[in-house]
């Protein structure tokens, strides 16, 4: 058995090409343009989602940059603070240890003060005492 080239090869082969632009036309560059459509969105996603975490990273720089500085901020005002806080204790410490002396002289004229009233009490109790002492020594008063 032989095989015979006839028309209906041709028709064959017509029929093919024929069917193959069909298909190109309606199937295959539709679903082409869909799948480069749908690869130009992922795409233009994948830029989208690099400029964000772009800007997510400046932003959280610049986060980190105002935290630092206003750590040191805090930083410099609790040291003022303590210097002040320093410098007032120094001042009232100075203010007491001025006060001293002062105090120390009012105490002592003070104690003089008692002392000297506390020997004229003393000195006329013991004449008392000692004019007694002395009356009852003798038996008689002695004014």
């Amino acid at each position: 058995m032989t095989i015979g080239l006839d028309y209906t090869f041709w028709i064959q082969i017509a029929n093919f090409l024929f069917l193959i632009f069909v298909l190109n036309v309606l199937l295959y560059k539709p679903v082409m343009g869909i799948l480069e459509k749908r690869k130009e969105q992922i795409e233009g996603a994948e830029r989208e989602i690099k400029e964000l975490n772009l800007t997510i990273e400046q932003k959280e720089a610049r986060y980190e940059e105002k935290l630092r500085l206003a750590k040191n901020d805090a930083l410099e005002q609790k040291k003022e603070i303590v210097r002040e806080g320093s410098e007032a204790a120094k001042g009232i410490l100075d203010a007491a240890r001025a006060e001293i002396p002062k105090m120390v002289e009012q105490f002592e004229a003070k104690v003089s003060k008692e002392v000297g009233e506390a020997r004229r009490i003393l000195r006329e109790q013991s004449e008392n005492i000692a004019m007694e002492i002395a009356e009852k020594v003798m038996g008689r008063s002695i004014k």
